[in-house]
């Protein structure tokens, strides 16, 4: 029980920051009905400016973690928004009249890019990130085994928490959320009514951006490590996440990453950890197959 216990809690660490990461997969396509495949680029991107940033931090001898983090956090959501913005007028708007393969091609040609810029300009090697919040608590003991809560994790699940509820307020009750739904049902009917579609997608990349931040800041702080190609796996498991949960809810884009996160953890803690990743993708064949559309998606209805 006590192990169980601690994977329990393992896995909803790592399912929080899939979700995160999630969140910004199904947020474009509830939109533009695209996947957005440099999403864990960008992820990957935020976690090197917080690494840097943390850096900085040092240099200037700020010591105090909460100050630094608040700090850093910022940096990173500002630099990535400036990509998200970038991907969406460079990859995405020139296309939105074209063929639908043509927007995802040139989303897949950003991540490679944005993945080989980063190699070059930080190096292929891992670089390590040091402890940035330390310390926890233990739960209980059994058969000799204590299980324990860090610090770190109870603040990974308490903004992924604070995030959830916020963006899900936000689209629900606020003007902005009100046309991003209103271009989700109808682009052309919405800039008919006065929507700025070209800046309610903007707006819904940088938010995504933002997002794959604070995971990748999470991301780095937790694991203490990162390396140029951590955007593509942790993307690849994100976007699994949005499609398990139903591609364009937000809930079911956390509910995935939960689910990934414990179908992961759990099958590296009791089984073989090298093949954790085919449990991952073989749960998600079952799922497409006996519920095409997600646990918590709706079936598409063709407008014709």
């Amino acid at each position: 029980m006590a192990y169980f216990s601690q994977q329990l809690i393992n896995a909803v660490t790592l399912g929080a920051i899939y979700g995160l990461i999630a969140i910004g997969y199904t947020m474009v396509y509830g939109i533009i009905g695209m996947i957005n495949f440099a999403h864990g680029e960008i992820f990957m991107i935020g976690s090197f400016i917080s690494l840097i940033g943390f850096l900085i931090c040092a240099a200037l001898g700020i010591s105090s973690a909460p100050i630094a983090i608040l700090l850093v956090l910022l940096l990173a959501m500002a630099f990535t928004a400036i990509y998200g913005w970038t991907i969406e007028r460079v990859a995405y708007r020139p296309l939105r009249g074209s063929f639908k393969l043509a927007p995802l091609i040139s989303a897949i040609g950003v991540s490679i890019l944005l993945q080989n810029y980063v190699q070059l300009a930080q190096g292929a090697r891992p670089k390590p990130g040091g402890d940035i919040v330390v310390g926890g608590f233990n739960l209980f003991s059994a058969d000799g085994f204590d299980v324990r809560v860090t610090w770190l994790q109870i603040i990974i699940v308490v903004v992924t928490v604070v995030l959830m509820g916020g963006f899900s307020w936000l689209i629900s009750s606020t003007s902005l959320g009100r046309q991003q739904r209103a271009c989700e049902q109808d682009m052309k009917m919405a800039a008919l009514l006065g929507v700025n579609v070209d800046r309610t997608i903007s707006l819904t990349f940088v938010m995504g951006a933002a997002l794959a931040a604070v995971a990748g800041m999470l991301f780095l702080m937790y694991y203490g490590i990162i390396d140029f190609y951590i955007g593509f796996l942790a993307g690849i498991k994100a976007f699994t996440a949005a499609v398990l949960g139903g591609i364009g809810s937000l809930p079911g884009a956390m509910l995935g990453g939960l689910l990934i996160g414990m179908i992961e953890v759990f099958w590296a803690g009791y089984f073989s950890s090298e093949y954790k990743d085919v449990a991952v993708f073989a749960i998600l064949v079952l799922v497409l197959i006996f519920r095409p559309s997600g646990l918590l998606g709706r079936p598409e209805i063709e407008k014709v």
